[in-house]
């Protein structure tokens, strides 16, 4: 790990995640503390909390956890055992520190519980028993993360699982879904709870080692590499010169490059997720709720597709450089492609329009300050990003932060239009906040030359550092 060139680049990405991982040890041990308040000295209640529990673990691995195919292909090649190294990777994710940060929750129960009256063995089962929900979390979060890999509509399925454990509420009987959680507890008591947890680990873990090793092999070896068969001109755009040249790129990129068409299709479909939650359900009735969901259905499209901002072009990074300005075009064709990409979520969450949970001028100044402040934020990173993204690697690929820089400028990203809405509102109120948004929105949008130009003469301060690392990173 010392000898990787992105070393020194993840330190403060593992400082962010210590510091995170601190707080976040606070909170479970709070929650470990108010469920065992409620257990009333029984074992069994932690159990009956494990379903929500594991829907958190789950999307939290998303962001901590990645394929043992990320960390496996450079030993695949050695004179080892390839089934070897996989197996080393899938034992080290049972052990990892991710897995056993949730003891915050579980030991400050189990003591509580015991010296309320829960018996020694009770206790120490259930203990045992949630930390082997928890591996084996690890384990379904590895198979379908690989498979989502491959295509993102495996993510549906994986959704299907674990809302099983709440069929209950369905149904018409009231009482249903205490009863269910009594059920659960009762299985948390039961003697069957380890031997059933270890043989389901254990199976869980010979399925992985398969589909890892059949995934990351057929990757690297290129086996299903598919021929063009159809080539799209987009004539359309040859009358903006250069800048529709550098369209016709991001629009083939985006169409053609797995890794970047599974990142459009991702943050589309949690776009028509969470737009229907908010149109047609009363989860979300409150302001700030509304208007968060509004400002994160436009922010995502742009923040998931640019937090990489150049990556993909590190990959021919050197024939950027070859012409003096070039990068201003590819800048401003950037800018415009996913500035004009808004109308889609602005499309999609339309329903909520009609169903009178957002309004019209709501979304003009989302849409607006998306379009111009926080694209002017995101575009930043251009500057400081220096690591290339394969374009097709997706199992083998891993996607860890760059480097200090890239935190700050996506947490001023994703803050700010939250900042200007709940300081506005206080203020002026709700009219008038976003009448400003939208004018704040076309002040970047109208003077994006001058900002992009400003961004391209930094990154030639910094071209020499960043081609080195672009040239390092390529697989």
């Amino acid at each position: 790990m010392r000898r990787s060139p992105l070393f020194e680049q993840s330190k403060w990405a593992k400082a962010l995640i210590f510091f995170g991982g601190a707080v976040f040890a606070l909170y479970l041990i709070i929650y470990g503390i108010l469920i065992a308040m409620t257990a009333d000295g029984y074992a069994g209640v932690m159990v009956s909390m494990m379903p929500v529990i594991l829907i958190l673990d789950y999307l939290l691995r998303f962001v901590f956890q990645t394929t043992p195919g990320v960390m496996v292909k450079p030993y695949i090649l050695q004179p080892i055992s390839r089934y070897t190294a996989i197996e080393c990777f899938l034992l080290s994710s049972h052990f990892s520190g991710f897995n056993f940060l949730w003891l915050a929750m579980f030991l400050p129960y189990s003591i509580i519980i015991l010296i309320a009256g829960a018996g020694f063995g009770a206790v120490m089962i259930e203990l045992v028993g949630c930390i082997l929900f928890i591996m084996l979390n690890s384990q379904i979060y590895l198979f379908f993360r690989t498979l989502i890999n491959r295509n993102v509509l495996w993510f549906l399925p994986s959704v299907v699982l674990y809302a099983l454990p709440f069929w209950s509420l369905l149904m018409s009987d009231k009482h249903a879904f205490s009863k269910a959680l009594d059920l659960y507890a009762d299985f948390g008591r039961s003697a069957w709870l380890l031997p059933v947890l270890i043989t389901v680990l254990v199976l869980l873990f010979f399925i992985n080692r398969y589909f890892q090793f059949k995934y990351v092999y057929e990757e690297i070896s290129k086996k299903k590499e598919r021929s063009l068969k159809h080539i799209s001109q987009f004539g359309f755009l040859n009358r903006f010169g250069l800048i529709g040249e550098y369209l016709k790129i991001e629009l083939k990129s985006n169409m053609r490059n797995r890794a970047m068409r599974s990142r459009c299709i991702m943050s589309l479909s949690m776009i028509i997720i969470f737009s229907s939650l908010t149109a047609y359900t009363n989860i979300y009735n409150s302001t700030f709720m509304t208007n968060f969901w509004c400002i994160y259905c436009f922010a995502l499209f742009s923040v998931t597709s640019l937090t990489k901002f150049m990556g993909q072009e590190g990959n021919y990074i050197d024939l950027l450089m070859v012409h003096e300005e070039n990068i201003i075009a590819l800048l401003r064709a950037k800018f415009w492609f996913y500035t004009l990409a808004l109308l889609i979520p602005f499309l999609i969450m339309l329903p909520a329009v009609f169903t009178g949970k957002f309004t019209w001028l709501m979304m003009l100044a989302y849409m607006s300050l998306t379009a111009g402040l926080v694209h002017f934020i995101i575009f930043q990173l251009a500057v400081y990003n220096k690591q290339t993204i394969p374009l097709q690697l997706k199992v083998t690929n891993g996607s860890n932060f760059e480097n200090g820089w890239q935190l700050v400028i996506e947490m001023v990203a994703l803050c700010s239009p939250g900042i200007i809405v709940s300081t506005g509102f206080a203020l002026v109120g709700e009219t008038a906040t976003y009448v400003f948004m939208i004018l704040l929105g076309l002040i970047f949008v109208v003077g994006h030359p001058w900002w992009i130009r400003n961004i391209y003469q930094r990154m030639m301060q910094r071209r020499y550092e960043n081609l080195e690392g672009f040239r390092s990173t390529r697989q």
